[in-house]
């Protein structure tokens, strides 16, 4: 890799969500946005070899796709009417986009509004601003190349037909906006990282992209508690990451994994994100599941879990959520505060849920608190069956062999 390229590599890395949110801001198409950036993209690769790279590369992509999207103007337009305001456009000097709005949360937003449809919610995030390719969000949400890739160009168009603005309000608006708009954009970040953390082919670096969404989201609304709490919760669970696997590449569950080995400048940052939230006096459930996450952080310090605080914490969770998913949780909870036979009870009455029927880790925990071996067997194979990560599978395959 020549000097343009690694420097093109690292604009697209720290600049490319930025840079399609100005376009789109400007010109309120997100699909033109992305195809200039990537016209403007290619070019550098052509002229930064020859000409050298320019003091300041987001810059001059910035100039070459506003350029280009001038140019896409210029040939549909079909009244001469518009030539006036083109030529003022394309005589207005280089910009920094250091020095310009940041549009990036305003496009989340747009991404997640009700002119896309849940599924796309996600995906199109990762490709609008982090420039991620649908072939590679295909496989980490499990759909076909071809499909995600229909799926995404109907986002866009949905989008640019609903006169989606990408531009937040000011003032008194703003407040309101974010109230409504920001819980789909966390909870669509949510799911790009659990499926990045699912996605056998991606090595999880899908997930780090997601764990980043959360960051920027956490930097940009910083009044919100629940932009903290998320952040918090991804960093942790990335803090973990390296101790989920041994050296031959084994997985290790939580329980066996060596604290040493956890990422401690990442659980630092988390933790100051989680004490941000905690000043702002709004509890919810991703600012919970932080906090559960900082529990069992805690064992690399006083070298035991706090098992009773994390099942008030997934009490608490419980109350405001009633989800199946937390009920899972916090039976596995119960059975280490208060032994086995409680948390199976909780965990069976929890099974009652049709929804936990496809849920790996509801088979997982069943396998491992029931009392009847055949059953155990039976739930292991079952969460086998359902486990997305090699490893895991072989994990508990392997666990099913030594079984009595």
């Amino acid at each position: 890799m020549n000097a343009a390229q690694r420097a093109a590599e690292a604009t697209a890395r720290d600049q490319y969500g930025r840079l399609v949110a100005l376009l789109a801001a400007r010109g309120g198409d997100l699909a033109a946005a992305e195809d200039a950036l990537g016209d403007a993209f290619a070019a550098a690769l052509q002229h930064w070899p020859r000409t050298g790279i320019p003091a300041n590369p987001a810059a001059w992509l910035l100039t070459a796709a506003r350029r280009r999207m001038l140019d896409g103007h210029r040939r549909r337009a079909t009244v001469r009417a518009a030539e006036p305001e083109l030529s003022f456009r394309a005589s207005l000097p280089a910009e920094d986009p250091a020095a310009l709005p940041d549009h990036r949360l305003a496009l989340l937003l747009a991404c997640a509004g009700p002119a896309v449809e849940p599924a796309a919610r996600a995906p199109l995030m990762l490709q609008a601003v982090l420039g991620l390719e649908a072939a590679r969000i295909a496989s980490a949400f499990l759909v076909a190349p071809a499909a995600m890739a229909q799926r995404l160009v109907r986002a866009k168009a949905r989008l640019r037909e609903s006169g989606a603005r990408f531009e937040l309000p000011e003032g008194e608006m703003m407040p309101e906006v974010l109230a409504e708009r920001l819980p789909p954009v966390l909870d669509a970040i949510y799911a790009a990282y659990a499926a990045g953390t699912g996605d056998a082919t991606d090595g999880g670096t899908l997930a780090v992209e997601a764990a980043w969404l959360a960051r920027l989201c956490a930097e940009l609304a910083p009044a919100s508690a629940e932009a903290q709490g998320l952040a918090a919760l991804l960093l942790h669970l990335e803090a973990r990451r390296p101790a989920g696997r041994d050296a031959a590449g084994r997985y290790v569950p939580l329980a066996a994994q060596d604290p040493a080995r956890w990422h401690r400048p990442l659980q630092a940052e988390a933790e100051a994100l989680l004490r941000r939230a905690a000043t702002l006096g709004a509890p919810g459930r991703y600012q919970w599941e932080a906090a559960v996450a900082s529990a069992h952080a805690a064992r690399a310090v006083t070298g035991a879990t706090p098992w009773a605080d994390i099942l008030a914490l997934y009490d608490a969770l419980w109350a405001a959520t009633g989800s199946p998913v937390v009920a899972v949780n916090r039976a596995v909870a119960l059975a280490e505060v208060a032994g086995r036979a409680a948390g199976l009870a909780a965990l069976r009455a929890a099974g009652a849920d049709a929804r936990l029927a496809g849920y790996q880790p509801y088979w997982a925990a069943l396998a491992a608190l029931a009392d009847d071996p055949d059953e155990a067997r039976a739930a292991r194979q079952r969460a086998a069956g359902l486990a997305t990560a090699p490893a895991v599978r072989a994990w508990l395959l392997e666990a099913g062999a030594a079984a009595p």
